[in-house]
């Protein structure tokens, strides 16, 4: 009976693991099909987006600046905005403050200096974070006076010229969304900087460009854009039902025949997260909410009268992170999958390595390619690194992407920024966050990954070695930098 039960757990093991490598290995095949039509983008020398319209006339916009507990950067950013090259009587500045800290009275304090300069800054505080970002931004929307409304988080500094630049993009009524690539201020800090970086950077540049080019949906990124006041309440206005209100709201809008364009070689600065605990945060969420979104908006797009091209590129898009789920499990089932192996005198390893190639080797092959097209030589060396710390995280992510399939709404956590004190306050925001996932947690996972390395150590060849190799140099990064990041609270 037990022999039973214990053989059927093996082979349910085993098939979930070939299930989730296939799952990731259908991700990696998708990132070569980006390659391929960025490649041809490059090669037709295509800009995508419209051809910006000459500024004959400067229409009112409003800039909005959703703030929580932003005490380090919100002085920065307000006097960033100040500064914007339009006219002063055709701006309007809303500083969206839930802060229930001292950044109330930073920015109370710098808003009234910039009243006195001729900038019409005011300030909207809540009582209460209903809603939380979505929240604050339909609070903005009453009072909105701007036909096109401009978004920046705390950590974005926009440049002066950044309206001059993306307004006569929107050449058509029917374009509701310009966005703008994200520069990233303190991408050399650290190594899990540059890896961030690398992150995000094929995200504006492969991705928002394909699919701006094919004519395919994409997101607003909550920040560094402009959007058409007419075209958010057209969609339905902001809802706080998913943690990622930005791409929902951008689903809807296009799902309503509205137009996005994105403009590659407009960039806004801004700041990454130079800590473990605060790069998960902000993952935790884009997870939960992707999910959350797909399950809202993934049957309208089913039923809509789209192009087949689109809705499958759009379910692509929406149902990404499920990635997580696939390598989370592929990490805890790995043993089993040996263990049944070694039982029926079957190594499969050629299977492992094919899968895991698309999985992760064709990954990797897209990060190089885009660092070495972009020049950005700096990041090759970092590479390696991405698959063992996605991997390292999976586990945590994926609780966060299964909370987004059965939870609506929920808390909007923020990311925690530093602004130019780094030094000075990395204790204080350390100190201040609470880990989700302790390091312990990391620390049992290597262990456990350990276990199939040793019992598959006389039967596996040299590139199934280090496919079981991967599992527990993974998890033992992220513990380790887990227990550097609690070493220095701890000081």
């Amino acid at each position: 009976m037990m022999t039973t039960i214990l053989n059927n757990i093996l082979i349910s093991g085993t098939v979930i693991h070939f299930v989730s490598l296939a799952g990731l290995a259908c991700y990696g095949i998708h990132r070569l099909w980006m390659l391929y039509w960025w490649r041809k983008v490059l090669r037709a020398n295509v800009i995508a987006g419209h051809a910006p319209m000459a500024m004959d006339v400067f229409p009112f916009v409003t800039v909005q600046l959703p703030l929580y507990n932003e005490r380090f950067v919100a002085e920065r950013l307000l006097d960033a905005v100040a500064a914007l090259n339009w006219p002063a009587d055709r701006l309007q500045i809303q500083v969206l403050d839930d802060s229930t800290d001292d950044t109330c009275g930073i920015v109370e304090q710098r808003a009234e200096f910039w009243r006195q300069q001729g900038v019409a800054m005011e300030v909207i505080h809540r009582q209460n974070r209903q809603g939380y970002k979505a929240g604050a931004m339909a609070e903005g929307m009453a009072s909105c006076r701007g036909e096109f409304i401009a978004v920046f988080d705390a950590d974005f500094i926009p440049q002066v010229d950044y309206l001059q630049r993306m307004i006569p993009h929107f050449s058509s009524p029917k374009i509701a969304v310009v966005q703008a690539r994200w520069g990233f201020l303190n991408s050399t800090y650290s190594w899990l900087t540059r890896i961030q970086a690398l992150l995000l950077g094929p995200h504006f540049g492969i991705e928002h460009q394909v699919r701006c080019h094919r004519g395919m949906f994409f997101n607003f990124n909550g920040t560094a854009g402009i959007w058409r006041k007419c075209a958010i309440d057209d969609a339905g206005g902001w809802q706080a039902d998913t943690v990622t209100e930005d791409l929902d709201l951008s689903y809807r809008a296009q799902l309503k025949g509205w137009q996005f364009v994105y403009v590659d070689e407009i960039e806004v600065p801004s700041e990454l997260p130079e800590s473990l605990a605060a790069f998960r945060t902000q993952q935790q969420r884009w997870s939960k909410g992707s999910i959350q979104t797909a399950r809202k908006i993934v049957p309208r797009v089913l039923k809509s009268s789209l192009p087949v091209a689109v809705k499958f590129e759009a379910l692509a898009h929406l149902l990404a992170n499920l990635g997580w789920i696939f390598g989370a499990l592929a990490a805890l089932t790995v043993l089993p999958s040996v263990l049944w192996r070694l039982q029926h005198g079957y190594t499969l390893w050629m299977i492992d390595i094919v899968l895991f190639f698309f999985a992760s080797g064709a990954i990797l092959f897209y990060f190089f390619i885009y660092a070495w097209q972009r020049n950005d030589r700096a990041l090759l060396p970092w590479i390696p690194l991405l698959p063992l710390l996605t991997l390292g995280l999976a586990p945590t992510l994926a609780k966060a992407a299964i909370q987004g399939v059965y939870q609506r709404g929920g808390e909007f956590v923020r990311t925690p920024k530093l602004g130019d004190e780094v030094a000075a306050a990395l204790k204080q925001r350390l100190s201040s966050y609470r880990y989700h996932c302790p390091p312990l947690t990391n620390g049992l996972l290597g262990l456990y990954s350990l276990c199939p390395l040793w019992v598959a150590w006389d039967i596996y060849h040299g590139l199934g070695i280090v496919f079981l190799l991967f599992f527990p140099v993974g998890f033992f990064l992220v513990f380790t930098q887990q227990m550097v990041e609690a070493y220095t609270n701890a000081r």
